[in-house]
């Protein structure tokens, strides 16, 4: 599995339409308020043209790609925090993902009423993440109250916690995001531990029709919502849930004219799941033989044993060495005996880091 992606949004912004043209799950939609109550789950195939240019190379008999899985949550409310609406049970279901999509509407219809009878894509982003904010600053104020009192012992990772705890309450009692420095391990241990939903990994995902797609980044509406993105330090990713419905209908050749024709390279699928991996900092790897191409993801800066790991966990408790061929190699060499033969395949120990795009052979004894 590559990562659980969460769609977070007002009711009737078209989370569950966008989640169906995605990735075909069958949510139930409809013009009234949570229309989606328990969250939909649907698992989605990771696009990567690597996998079939080495199934063709080794003649595999199957192509395994690696899948994520999409999550229709229950639509947020103003007031979430206090409990209106679904409440908690909807910021419970928000902490179960890995990444969050902030869906907000860019696209009139009549015919879909707005909850807050108005369209307006960058208010409706600072009305989630306000909930998301409050939320955290009473999880926060918790975390202080307990802490202060333990803090007392003179514990000095206690008081550490204490005082990152309040450096994050007062970026969100100002409104703003916090983005720590977690490139510091006691840093990260002590983020892990206070789970705040505004520190998870997310980004904002702007459901189009035809026109406002087509306008996206020139009219004035969307250009509101990149600037109140930019000032949140989010990254904003348009689709158009009736393109992706009728992408998946197509073949591959004319797939491609059809973005062509739009002035995209990628499907919103594909921009979508590209922007999860480069928040959560995923990369790829493969196994490739005459039985199957498989693609298996892990985080960056795993170890040969820690991906060893991924494919069997006999593989990492037993783990010899690594053999490892870089995809560009093997395409350059058009095989795993040729690109062999021409020096390129590498030994690895258990200290080697992997790279996107290696081809791997374990040795492994249990």
């Amino acid at each position: 599995m590559g990562f659980a992606c969460g769609f977070v949004g007002l009711p009737n912004v078209g989370k569950s339409t966008l989640f169906n043209a995605l990735c075909r799950g069958g949510a139930a939609t409809a013009n009234f308020p949570f229309c989606t109550i328990d969250p939909n789950t649907g698992i989605v195939e990771v696009p990567d043209k690597r996998l079939q240019v080495l199934a063709e190379m080794e003649k595999s008999a199957k192509i395994v790609p690696a899948t994520m899985k999409f999550i229709d949550i229950a639509g947020l409310v103003k007031g979430a925090s206090q409990g209106e609406g679904l409440g908690n049970q909807f910021l419970g279901h928000i902490r179960g993902v890995d990444a969050v999509a902030h869906v907000v509407r860019c696209f009139e219809d009549s015919d879909i009423v707005h909850v807050s009878g108005r369209v307006d894509p960058a208010e409706d982003l600072e009305l989630i993440l306000t909930e998301l904010m409050l939320a955290d600053l009473e999880h926060l104020h918790n975390k202080l109250e307990k802490a202060g009192k333990l803090a007392r012992s003179g514990d000095a990772e206690i008081k550490f916690q204490l005082e990152l705890a309040s450096e994050l309450a007062k970026t969100l009692e100002e409104g703003r995001l916090p983005h720590p420095d977690k490139s510091d391990p006691k840093v990260r241990n002590a983020l892990a531990d206070l789970q705040l939903l505004t520190l998870m990994p997310a980004f904002i995902c702007a459901n189009c029709n035809e026109e406002s797609f087509k306008t996206f980044g020139k009219d004035e509406r969307s250009v509101k919502l990149l600037e109140c993105a930019k000032k949140h330090g989010l990254e904003v990713v348009p689709v158009c849930a009736k393109f992706e419905e009728e992408l998946g209908d197509l073949s591959p050749e004319d797939a491609k004219a059809f973005l062509e024709d739009l002035g995209v390279e990628e499907s919103g699928l594909e921009r979508v799941i590209r922007t999860g991996y480069r928040l959560l900092d995923y990369i790829t790897f493969f196994t490739a033989g005459p039985t199957e191409t498989r693609a298996w993801t892990i985080v960056r800066g795993m170890t040969a044993p820690e991906g060893a790991g991924k494919i069997h966990t006999d593989m990492q408790k037993g783990f010899i060495r690594m053999e490892v061929i870089s995809y560009e190699d093997l395409v350059e060499h058009g095989s795993w005996n040729a690109a062999k033969n021409a020096g390129k395949l590498r030994i690895e120990g258990k200290d080697y880091v992997m790279q996107d795009g290696d081809s791997v052979f374990v040795r492994f004894s249990v």
